[in-house]
């Protein structure tokens, strides 16, 4: 249903309307808001922020119809103008145009006219909104979607591509900030999303310097993955640097409530399957990667204490030229027949 607002100290201009788009109104396509001059009209619309059209007289007490239309961009930049005068000669008809006005009927009103008008008007303003929620959505998109992956989809082999997959070697990384649950337990769902979303900010500027990718957000856990040249080294540096800026924050207060926060972080390395995991039914697909090397980084995680870097012997072997790495010893991991000897980076 379309808001109209009519701008008119004509008190019978409101009856008029009222009996002229009685139809309208009765199957709620039209309703009509009314104010008898300009103050009156910004009152209405900062109370009813759904106004869609303005209809407006030139000529009136206390704020006329032009000084009006300098005010409306302020008050709802998308709702138009329309003004309805008996003054319709060239000078105001300019003057409203140059101020913003969409359209200009004049008095004595042809209704009939005027329901064109509204119509034609009301749809300019639909158009509107339509771009500007393209827009939002289209800004919204870019906060989940890798750049890259929005520039690909303008390809013709988007669509053939998105059920390709490849096997990789790669390293996968899990970070998970430690006792996060019970903290969000007692403070507001506001505040616990600011809270983990700071969070988030600081361990992602640590993996994307090391050409790190996130995969996705789980809970208050991230899954980033490492490829290319020196995948696992880059991957350690970045946990070693994201535990380093989680165990330096300041903790966080919130009234009586106080959290500390820590992170403990699974690290494996090994060929993962790449593609597009999900239901192409619901249009809903992942890029990520999935295998048993992946599913071993979780488990490295769910076993980490706060402020550990945990991984495998196998990774030791691969990184101990270059890291100091602690023995931890053996650990039963769900899916796995026998313990994992696990090691600690320590730096």
């Amino acid at each position: 249903m379309a808001k109209i607002l009519v701008v008119d100290d004509e008190s019978d201009l409101e009856l008029l309307i009222k009996q002229k788009f009685r139809r309208k109104i009765r199957e709620k396509v039209y309703d009509f808001v009314f104010a008898q001059n300009g103050l009156e009209a910004l009152k209405k619309l900062a109370e009813e922020p759904d106004i869609d059209v303005v209809l407006s007289d030139i000529n009136m007490p206390e704020m006329d119809g032009l000084t009006l239309l300098t005010k409306l961009p302020e008050a709802n930049p998308i709702l138009k103008a329309v003004m309805v005068s008996a003054y319709g000669d060239m000078d105001n008809i300019r003057t409203a145009m140059n101020r913003g006005a969409f359209d200009f009927v004049c008095k004595p009103v042809n209704f009939d006219d005027l329901d064109v008008t509204i119509e034609k008007t009301l749809s300019h303003v639909i158009e509107l909104k339509k771009t500007l929620q393209a827009i939002k959505e289209n800004n919204i998109l870019r906060m989940y979607v890798d750049e890259n992956v929005l520039n690909f989809m303008t390809h013709k082999e988007f669509e053939t591509s998105l059920l390709s997959n490849e096997t990789v070697e790669a390293t996968v990384l899990f970070v998970d900030i430690c006792g996060f649950t019970a903290i969000s337990e007692h403070i507001p769902a506001n505040t616990v999303v600011g809270i983990i979303n700071k969070l988030f900010d600081m361990m992602v500027h640590e993996i994307i310097a090391q050409n790190g990718h996130i995969d996705k957000f789980m809970g208050d856990a991230i899954m980033a993955v490492f490829r290319g040249e020196y995948h696992l080294d880059r991957a350690i540096d970045a946990a070693l640097a994201v535990r380093e800026k989680i165990h330096t924050a300041d903790a966080i207060v919130y009234g009586q409530k106080s959290f500390k926060p820590e992170v403990s972080i699974g690290i494996n390395s090994g060929e993962m399957i790449s593609g597009n995991i999900g239901s192409t039914s619901l249009k809903r697909l992942d890029y990520t990667v999935i295998g048993d090397a992946v599913n071993l980084a979780q488990r490295l995680q769910s076993v980490a204490h706060a402020n550990q870097i945990i991984v495998t012997g196998e990774v030791y072997e691969k990184a101990k030229e270059s890291f100091e790495l602690n023995k931890i010893g053996e650990v039963s991991l769900k899916n796995k027949a026998k313990p994992v000897e696990i090691y600690e980076v320590v730096s």
